[in-house]
């Protein structure tokens, strides 16, 4: 019998340096601008804040900062981003990084207080932003049955979780909260959320998929009730992950971006407690506490 692989990612150097740092905007390349901001309005509630060169679109909740920012091209994430309200910590980052530019300040719209950025690439040559505080009262302003609280995380696809937590945590300052014990899947966190950042290692670069805040079981039934009314198909779930404890659902966007709905993320308070990154068996019934039912994108490298 081949021996189970099992990998233990280590925190070091800045582990846990960000306590108070949370995604802020990302940005697509799809084919058809147009279709994707119809969708966006239609089934996110998402609205036109700006127009883009070259035909592209900046997506917000109306007020305060954007949230999606569509661009013309082949399907590709071009961006995330990252607001840093950490006292000096966008400094800190960028005296760890081994590069890094000055951020153009467009991408910072509704600043709280003087504008500062920088953006850099991880590992998998991934474009990130890290910015000063912006104003966000377009969330938490809707009704969660028809409109998501707030963009809350980002999951990248990876043929190497090792390195890229290595980065984010070791240089950028996230701590690991879970991992799969294979090393196959990490869940990062920058604020009290379980995670703000995972990686995952399904052989792929640039997005797995990205996710938006609901605010209890409640919104799920209504959101897949209306999902099926406007012919939006729920590719996975409802379902409850292992790490993070959170409610999900799965929807694909026209380009194909897989959007997560979530809600009831567990928390982490490392201002009392010293937490230690736990390991979950890597099988789908800790992926999926209901049944280990899978969407076809994802993957275990035990129980199948």
């Amino acid at each position: 019998m081949t021996k189970p692989v099992r990998v233990t990612l280590p925190e070091t150097g800045a582990a846990g340096a960000l306590r108070d740092t949370a995604v802020s905007h990302i940005g697509f390349r799809v084919p058809d601008v147009p279709a994707a901001v119809q969708f966006y309005a239609t089934v996110l509630g998402l609205v036109v804040q700006d127009e883009l060169p070259d035909g592209g679109a900046r997506l917000g909740w109306g007020t305060g900062h954007h949230v999606v920012d569509l661009i013309p091209g082949e399907k590709a994430l071009d961006h995330i981003a990252f607001e840093v309200r950490d006292a000096g910590g966008l400094d800190a980052i960028a005296a760890r990084l081994s590069s890094c530019t000055e951020l153009d300040e467009s991408y910072v719209d509704h600043p709280l207080g003087k504008v500062r950025g920088i953006s850099t690439t991880d590992p998998d040559g991934n474009t990130v932003h890290f910015h000063s505080a912006v104003y966000r009262q377009g969330e938490n302003a809707a009704d969660t049955g028809r409109r998501p609280i707030k963009y809350q995380h980002v999951t990248l696809a990876t043929s190497d979780v090792a390195r890229m937590a290595e980065f984010y945590v070791g240089t950028v300052g996230f701590r690991i909260s879970d991992q799969l014990a294979d090393g196959g899947f990490a869940w990062l966190r920058s604020n009290r959320d379980h995670h703000t950042l995972a990686v995952v290692g399904s052989g792929q670069r640039g997005l797995d998929h990205y996710s938006y805040d609901l605010a209890e079981w409640e919104d799920f039934k209504a959101w897949c009730d209306r999902l099926t009314d406007i012919g939006v198909d729920v590719v996975w779930g409802p379902g409850r992950h292992g790490p993070g404890n959170n409610l999900f659902v799965f929807f694909d966007d026209p380009a194909g971006n897989h959007i997560e709905l979530s809600a009831e993320m567990e928390k982490f308070h490392d201002d009392r407690v010293e937490y230690v990154p736990r390991r979950w068996e890597p099988v789908p019934n800790s992926v999926n506490l209901w049944g280990g039912q899978l969407a076809k994108w994802r993957h275990t490298s035990e129980g199948k």
